[in-house]
């Protein structure tokens, strides 16, 4: 079986001025503050490792997988082992700079990284076995648009993994104040404020079969929704 490689979708049209606009301006918040992002330690570290551990069991070496929103690979490096092949994307360069400067220091034959956005139809048609998408469904511009895209890159019976912070679930103060203030500012990047029922109609709307909800955190009230859904075979 070929390797999977990032192309266009075949029937996929050129992105219109404004999605360049978009993955620019998101690409512009992310290479900002990649080498921040990068040093900032992990909130949960006990949540972080539990979300591991329960990928790497649904992982396997017969298996191509997808990350998008892959940031500076960490979890990439931890993951790659587990599959046959694992391309990893951010819609940032300075982020996947970084992440090679990792995968350089600790190679991974299975690990490759690209530029590329989650709004943007780059994939391929059923190339993959899994996309990954964690900490990302509530960073994209349109979250219908974006499940559809990680929807046309699964194979049949493939599934899309991802955790994803529920803003909606929080104090009504945080996602209209905080967040607009913070955004207005240029310290928080544009972010769409959802629950879990929202995103779990959203893949309901694209096709896709819920396997499992889960909640990993250990520290106070977890707002990471983790979702396993499967693409129909």
């Amino acid at each position: 079986m070929p390797s999977p490689t990032l192309t266009s979708h075949p029937e996929a049209s050129p992105p219109p001025p404004a999605a360049d606009a978009s993955t620019a301006r998101k690409a512009r918040f992310w290479d900002r503050i990649a080498r921040k992002y990068a040093a900032d330690p992990i909130a949960d570290l006990a949540g972080y490792e539990a979300t591991l551990a329960r990928v790497q069991g649904l992982l396997s070496a017969e298996q191509d997988v997808l990350e998008i929103g892959c940031g500076t690979g960490t979890t990439a490096l931890r993951l790659a082992p587990f599959t046959r092949r694992l391309l990893a994307t951010d819609v940032s360069t300075s982020m996947i700079d970084i992440a090679r400067e990792k995968l350089a220091i600790q190679p991974v034959p299975q690990l490759s990284f690209a530029v590329a956005d989650a709004d943007a139809p780059e994939f391929g048609q059923g190339a993959y076995d899994a996309v990954l998408a964690f900490n990302l469904l509530h960073l994209v511009d349109d979250l219908d648009h974006a499940l559809a895209l990680a929807v046309q890159a699964l194979r049949p019976g493939g599934l899309l993994i991802s955790k994803t912070p529920c803003i909606g679930e929080m104090n009504r103060l945080v996602p209209y104040l905080a967040l607009p203030l913070m955004k207005a500012i240029g310290k928080a990047p544009q972010v769409l404020c959802f629950k879990e029922e929202a995103l779990l109609a959203a893949m309901a709307r694209q096709g896709l079969e819920i396997v499992s909800v889960e909640r990993h955190g250990t520290r106070g009230k977890d707002i990471r929704a983790f979702i396993m859904a499967r693409k129909p075979s």
